[in-house]
């Protein structure tokens, strides 16, 4: 836990394939000591870029085989999604149920509207249910022989959501984890884990019920000798709850209160947090989707009564820190972000990682510093490994807020990337991570002077005496380390 560095990627956008992919990780890449690979599941390239495939069991042949999954856990930690909310309308189990109704095998998998509300619902009962995305979680549909029903659809109505409780879904998830167990995987990130349960008269989000299947469900995994990653975005005190109660979960925390800090210069917000983050946590700064601001917000609905309370930042700085995301991009995040793009989460601001901080590198470098200092596990995303920009003709072309942030690599871009003096830089720091035996040793953070509330002081330190040690300067927007006693730029 303390010197592994894990990568997050897909497949086909880095590498081309996962054959690619592993020849990454055993060659520049192999600081790496872990990889999140993004689903490659058949076809990984649908509606919402592999959470909705067609077949969860199955290997995207244009990706490569289970073999090629399990030669890369061979030599590394390997995460792999759990597509635990929903299935595509185009899968199997799916198809039979179009066809054959209740009739189906499968029929109870799925979730409709009467099934969620058997006594009927009103008005006040679909207003408490939380919603990610805009408009109610529901779509109608003709089975085969004209019947009209009503589907519960978190996401995208190509996305259907699964009643967990049904016996043919245990089977059907079940199935999964004894094969990705079989091929060598490690963690299994349970996605969009908060939407599981459905219970009238709630948020249907995050509450008693689904804590009591995420838990029951982390002991089926643990029984096939697989690890827990719980991927929930809410109020911050979730985070504490969760790490708790799981194996590991998400510091989605830490990334808004770093840009709040480099953006106002005042650093007293993250520095509580860092005070008080849990350690069992996978601490990122970037991924795949956009960059949430609702972990360190107040409760909005998101969740149940057990998380009141303000926020880590007032509403009014949280407002100030879009719009100072929105400014340093150039306008970008805000058309890839909200109701301005489809396929999005609206509580999320979509842009890459150095595009928030307006292009600086030297600030970037910093907050990875900060991030690769920290207990728990520093996930580095693909693009923000590679220093890369916000991909604004993707997302012209596809229309998908979040696809700015999801860059499509040439191996001559890849190349030219990895040469690039800053990533070489930002390598060093991974391999310093990975390998300086401070980090065997005690993490520690200094209280923050009052007179100097830019300033965050922290590091490591072992018995033996090494010691590594970060200077972030949050209105500078630069940190030093030191690395026994040598002082370092970053």
């Amino acid at each position: 836990m303390t010197h592994a560095v894990h990568l997050l990627t897909y497949a086909d956008r880095l590498a081309g394939d996962l054959p690619g992919l592993g020849r990454l990780l055993e060659g520049p890449l192999a600081a790496f000591d872990g990889v999140h690979v993004l689903p490659f599941f058949t076809p990984f390239d649908g509606a919402d870029a592999g959470f909705d495939p067609d077949e969860h069991r199955v290997v995207d042949p244009r990706l490569g085989t289970w073999d090629d999954v399990a030669t890369l856990a061979g030599g590394r930690d390997v995460t792999v999604d759990l597509i635990v909310n929903h299935v595509s309308t185009r899968s199997p189990e799916f198809r039979s149920f179009l066809s054959d109704g209740d009739a189906s095998p499968h029929a109870g998998m799925f979730l409709t509207l009467d099934r969620v509300f058997p006594e009927g619902a009103d008005e006040a009962g679909l207003g408490r249910i939380y919603r990610p995305r805009p408009g109610l979680p529901l779509t109608p549909i003709a089975l085969a022989d004209g019947t009209r029903r009503i589907l519960w659809t978190t996401f995208t109505s190509e996305q259907v959501d699964l009643d967990v409780r049904d016996g043919e879904t245990r089977r059907y998830l079940d199935e999964l984890l004894a094969l990705f167990a079989e091929h060598g995987v490690d963690t299994v990130r349970l996605d969009a884990a908060g939407y599981a349960i459905k219970t009238p008269g709630t948020s249907s989000f995050m509450t008693a019920e689904t804590r009591a299947f995420l838990a029951a469900l982390t002991e089926r995994a643990r029984g096939h000798g697989l690890r827990v990653l719980v991927e929930v975005h809410a109020h911050w005190r979730l985070t504490l709850e969760l790490a708790r109660a799981c194996d590991l979960t998400y510091d989605f925390v830490l990334p808004p209160l770093v840009l709040d800090a480099l953006h106002t210069g005042d650093a007293v917000p993250l520095h509580g947090w860092l005070a008080m983050r849990p350690h069992n946590v996978v601490t990122v700064l970037d991924t795949h989707d956009g960059i949430g601001v609702i972990d360190v917000g107040a409760n909005a609905g998101h969740g149940d009564a057990a998380h009141p309370g303000p926020g880590l930042l007032p509403p009014e700085r949280i407002e100030a820190l879009v719009e100072a995301i929105h400014t340093a991009t150039g306008g970008a995040s805000r058309r890839a972000t909200g109701a301005a793009a489809s396929n999005v989460d609206l509580y999320q601001v979509n842009t890459t990682y150095l595009d928030a901080l307006g292009g600086d590198v030297d600030a970037m470098l910093a907050a990875r510093a900060l991030q690769l200092m920290l207990p728990g596990i520093p996930q580095l995303y693909y693009v923000g490994l590679l220093l890369g920009r916000n991909d604004e003709a993707l997302l012209a072309a596809t229309g998908v807020g979040r696809d700015i942030n999801r860059h499509y690599y040439s191996p001559e871009k890849l190349e030219a990337a990895l040469a690039h003096p800053a990533v070489r830089r930002l390598l060093a720091l991974v391999e310093l991570r990975r390998t300086h035996p401070a980090f065997d040793g005690e993490w520690w953070l200094d209280p923050i002077d009052p007179a100097a509330p830019g300033s965050i002081r922290t590091g490591w330190r072992s018995v033996e005496g090494d010691a590594v040690t970060l200077e972030l300067d949050v209105r500078a927007r630069r940190a030093t380390l030191l690395v026994d006693g040598e002082r370092r730029s970053v």
